[in-house]
């Protein structure tokens, strides 16, 4: 039987680290265990990111947001992964056998990142409309991943074409809410088919919900990719902790997207194989009292009954009135042989 294909799963590192190099390996372990299929990293440091103020727009004041009362600044220096952290943590990927990529968030992490020999690049949705950044990564030739949060239609066309114009022939959009945690109902998992249709991409799922719903839900919509933050644990505190899997989260959601995709299967109206050992315990048309030979079938004396064994139930009314042809024990499946 044919099944939709398993979505990369990837786990997003962000600064869960905490700034422990060995924590940020211990993340990879538990990744890798939990079955994911690529760790992301992120690179920038606070100074490619913004400016060196907190005042203004450079605070962040917005009493709903998990980073109230942070500078732009000093929330960077402390959610960066330190640079040189990036090859230990990559050669660690190759050993257990996952992939590890990064998100570049200005040229120089591009270049950086290229030394490296990344197999991929993330474009993350707040750089979603960074033309030049989205130019110097599709001149890599290598497949991009691009978060589609806060884009409108038109700024969507904008980065597509911008990708595909520069050399990017693999590209992966991810349908994204940049809101965190972003809430079920603010999701839109719909978008996922419609976005594929109309960009003729593989589009998957950059999801900032709790819990794994629509993550799940989305390989019923054809998801390419499902990216969820991931940390050791979320009371370990951390920039991003508090909408991150935890690692049986993680192993779940991974289990979970395989059912998924192998349950999508096919269009199929016929009997499984799985199936075929149930067929004898369909109801079908049973005598239900002794008869015999010349007697009339009525109401009473046969009935839709399982096992399978006797005929379909849509002849109950053909066989209403007829004569049976020989003797026939309580409990025989009806034949057209032993109808006169």
């Amino acid at each position: 039987m044919q099944t939709t294909k398993k979505p990369l799963i990837i786990a997003e590192m962000s600064g869960n680290h905490n700034q422990s190099l060995e924590r940020a390996l211990a993340i990879v372990d538990a990744a890798a265990k939990a079955g994911v299929d690529a760790i992301k990293l992120q690179t920038y440091t606070a100074d490619t990111m913004t400016l060196d103020m907190d005042e203004g727009e450079f605070f962040i004041a917005d009493k709903n947001s998990l980073w109230k009362g942070e500078s732009l600044y000093h929330l960077y220096q402390k959610a960066y992964t330190p640079w040189e952290w990036h090859k230990p943590i990559f050669d660690r990927c190759k050993e257990l056998g996952i992939m590890g990529f990064s998100t570049p968030f200005d040229s120089t992490a591009v270049d950086f990142l290229e030394e490296l020999d990344v197999p991929c690049y993330k474009i993350a949705s707040f750089e979603n409309i960074d033309l030049p950044l989205i130019k110097k990564v599709a001149r890599t030739g290598k497949p991009m991943i691009v978060s589609s949060g806060m884009a409108s239609l038109a700024e969507l066309d904008d980065l597509v074409q911008t990708a595909r114009e520069n050399g990017c022939t693999d590209l992966t959009l991810l349908k994204c809410t940049s809101s965190y945690p972003a809430t079920p109902e603010g999701t839109n998992l719909l978008t996922i088919p419609h976005m594929r249709e109309l960009f003729s991409c593989k589009v998957g799922l950059s999801d900032h919900t709790r819990g794994i719903g629509a993550a799940v839900a989305s390989i019923a919509l054809g998801a390419a990719a499902i990216e969820k933050h991931f940390t050791l644990s979320r009371a370990d505190g951390g920039v991003d902790s508090a909408f991150s899997m935890e690692p049986e989260e993680m192993a779940q959601l991974v289990r979970e997207c395989e059912t998924a995709a192998q349950a999508m299967g096919t269009v199929c109206y016929e009997v499984q194989e799985q199936e075929k050992k149930s067929l004898q315990f369909r109801r079908t048309l049973y005598i239900v009292e002794d008869m015999q030979k010349g007697d009339m079938i009525t109401e009473t004396n046969m009935r839709c009954i399982r096992p399978g064994l006797g005929l379909p139930p849509k002849y109950y009314d053909v066989l209403l009135g007829k004569k049976v042809n020989r003797d026939i024990r309580r409990g025989t499946g009806l034949r057209w042989d032993m109808i006169e």
